[in-house]
């Protein structure tokens, strides 16, 4: 039994523990949940254990998923049941079920967001096929390893790039500002502050709209209903600036 313990806490604690067999080479019998249950006293290792059953029954359910806020979020989504637009009831986070971008970028639509850069490193690489973004995909819309049709000017590039950029600086300082007047809030003899707290709401959404215009306008330009697309983003910027 000791032999046993201490082989099933390996296993768990290395996230190793799904499908794992018996240690005897030659026999590939698999330990029963009433088995280490049975063996494995520590509730830290079984808390553990849990949470690797958890998490490979989510990744067998094809209607189900996890919430992807970056910041970190243990909520299960059932993708049948969220149309687009609708948040994590947990964390109110709005993720993207049709690609692999972990918040949902309308207007961009999914391929426009094929192009990744790394949060820390600034490296920048395609989601599609992960090989590095220059200089290969340098001047091109989709992947090489698809269809590749229109070249854009690099300047052009950097200008929609900038423009994304301090839209989404600005989304973070709106999530900031209405923390802090939640903080404020919360301290006595201090009046109402709601409407302050949803205008900061509406902030950080439009910001977040404006940001992901970017990319969609990028994209997007020989479209002919883009003149208007454009004159509609400038009004939205001009009132969230305004706001």
């Amino acid at each position: 039994q000791p032999c046993w313990r201490e082989y099933l806490t390996t296993r768990i604690e290395q996230n190793m523990v799904v499908n794992c067999t018996c240690p005897i080479s030659e026999c590939r019998a698999q330990p029963t949940t009433a088995f280490i249950y049975s063996i494995v006293s520590s509730e830290e290792i079984i808390a553990k254990y849990e949470k690797a059953l958890l998490r490979r029954y989510v990744e067998c359910c094809s209607n189900l998923t996890w919430c992807t806020n970056p910041q970190g979020c243990d909520q299960i989504l059932l993708k049948d049941g969220l149309g687009y637009g609708a948040a994590c009831s947990k964390c109110s986070w709005i993720s993207c079920f049709n690609c692999n971008f972990p918040e949902a970028h309308y207007p961009a639509s999914c391929s426009h967001m094929s192009r990744m850069t790394c949060a820390k490193c600034n490296h920048g690489f395609c989601w599609r096929c992960l090989k590095p973004w220059r200089p290969n995909h340098k001047d091109y819309y989709n992947c090489s390893a698809m269809v590749s049709k229109a070249a854009w000017q690099e300047k052009r590039f950097q200008d929609y790039n900038e423009r994304c950029t301090f839209h989404h600086h600005a989304r973070e300082f709106a999530i900031s500002l209405r923390n802090s007047i939640s903080s404020i809030r919360e301290m006595p003899k201090i009046r109402n502050l709601t409407f302050v707290l949803d205008a900061c709401k509406v902030l950080e959404q439009a910001r977040k709209v404006l940001a992901y215009s970017c990319v969609y306008s990028y994209y997007n330009q020989d479209n002919e209903s883009m003149d208007i697309v454009e004159q509609q983003t400038e009004s939205l910027e001009l009132l969230t600036n305004a706001l």
